[in-house]
């Protein structure tokens, strides 16, 4: 009996060569060691840095095998911000995922056609295309919520819930969860509202991002005598990521400490050229903004910190939970978490990996770090072996593939549709 297949559409995945998100390709390489053959469909144009990664000119799309999983790289609509030609970059996405897919096993050779097809809802029109591509093909549908649509978009303030666009998302979300064979969130309390929506609580799983934690070295930095103490933050300057607060906490700590704690922020985002000019006007001279760096780079950036930090908006949405990347890869790199939120989910505080203070505080932000730069090395130490510890026990890639591929058995052991 050949191995199955399954397609999964992420619009956004990526390589480990390239900064972002590697969910899929690392679920991918598990799922392939279950014998899986994987295939992702994704964007050539890069999120992160507005560029096109992988297609030459002329290329409309190409296979590329990357550790034994494939990636079908879609070109779509360049764009930059948050403009009507992301929103036209997100159709590209979706009308072209699924004209390749529809024709895809018939002049590839070695994609095989698929038992499941997985749509992650970063954005619903790539689940739109998933849904299309498992009814061309009959296979079975599994939709992956990552953001809640439309209420993400209503809590950021960018949609009025019971406006029209509201409605048309909220309709289109309804149609595609009634139509799930299973539904995965990554949100550890998004179950009872996907419920409400219409999906069996016995076909909802959460799975949440990951880590490959023996890839990260837990041993604490060796600091020279009179070097700062360095908080990291590595990962999007988006408006989501509430870079302001970390910038005010770093202006506090600067008032009363002088450069003894340094800030150092990796990565890029539509934020970064302000928050960079805002630094800039407020004399920040123990923040330091670096580029963003590939996946594959993350543990050893993450080896000169002292201790990380993550930053979360006031919102609503998170009484559904979080389920940062930038956490995960926090956890198994072993350091002292700070973490300025009010998630339904707290690890750092429920683990004592760390510091926990509210949402939008810059004061106790400061004061957390600072109260980390003052504590002893052993304390420092303690933390950063429960942070690993919960990593290793819930977040690495081996426990998650095994989650994931009990959803991809039991939807394929319901047989193909009609």
């Amino acid at each position: 009996m050949s191995a199955p297949s399954v397609w999964i559409l992420n619009h956004y995945a990526v390589t480990p060569d390239l900064p972002g998100g590697t969910r899929h390709i690392d679920l991918g390489r598990e799922l392939a060691k279950r014998g899986w053959h994987v295939t992702i469909f994704a964007s050539s144009f890069q999120h992160h840095d507005h560029r096109e990664a992988k297609l030459v000119p002329g290329e409309m799309w190409k296979l590329e095998t990357v550790d034994g999983v494939r990636f079908v790289w879609i070109r779509t609509t360049p764009y930059a911000g948050n403009s009507l030609r992301r929103v036209l970059n997100m159709t590209s996405f979706m009308l072209r995922a699924w004209w390749i897919g529809r024709r895809l096993p018939a002049t590839s050779a070695g994609i095989e056609i698929p038992k499941v097809v997985v749509g992650s809802s970063v954005h619903p029109l790539a689940v739109v295309a998933a849904w299309r591509l498992a009814r061309r093909h009959r296979a079975r549908f599994v939709m992956e919520v990552r953001d809640l649509w439309p209420e993400t978009l209503v809590d950021m303030g960018e949609l009025r819930a019971g406006s029209l666009t509201w409605k048309v998302l909220r309709s289109l979300m309804d149609f595609l969860y009634r139509r799930s064979d299973a539904v995965i969130t990554v949100l550890p309390h998004a179950g009872e509202a996907i419920a409400a929506r219409g999906v069996p609580e016995e076909r909802i799983a959460w799975i949440p991002n990951g880590t490959n934690v023996e890839r990260f070295d837990p041993a604490p930095r060796v600091r020279a005598p009179g070097a700062p103490f360095v908080v990291m933050y590595v990962g999007a300057h988006g408006r989501a990521n509430a870079l302001d607060v970390l910038l005010g906490a770093a202006r506090i700590a600067q008032t009363q400490a002088g450069d003894a704690v340094r800030f150092v922020l990796v990565g890029d985002g539509p934020e970064k050229p302000r928050l960079v000019e805002e630094a800039t006007r407020l004399g920040l001279t123990n923040l330091v903004f670096r580029p963003p760096v590939p996946k594959d780079a993350v543990p050893r950036t993450l080896a000169d910190a002292d201790a990380t930090v993550a930053v979360l908006l006031d919102l609503p949405l998170y009484r559904y939970g979080t389920s940062l990347n930038k956490l995960a890869d926090y956890l198994a790199a072993g350091r002292p978490i700070l973490l300025a939120g009010a998630a339904k989910n707290n690890p750092v505080a429920e683990e004592r990996c760390g510091l926990s203070v509210p949402p939008g505080d810059p004061e106790a932000l400061a004061s957390a770090a600072l109260e980390l730069a003052a504590a002893t090395p052993e304390r420092r130490a303690e933390m950063g072996r429960r942070a690993r510890a919960y990593a290793k026990a819930h977040h690495d890639w081996d426990l998650l593939a095994e989650r994931f591929a009990g959803v991809l058995d039991g939807v394929v052991a319901r047989g193909h549709k009609p």
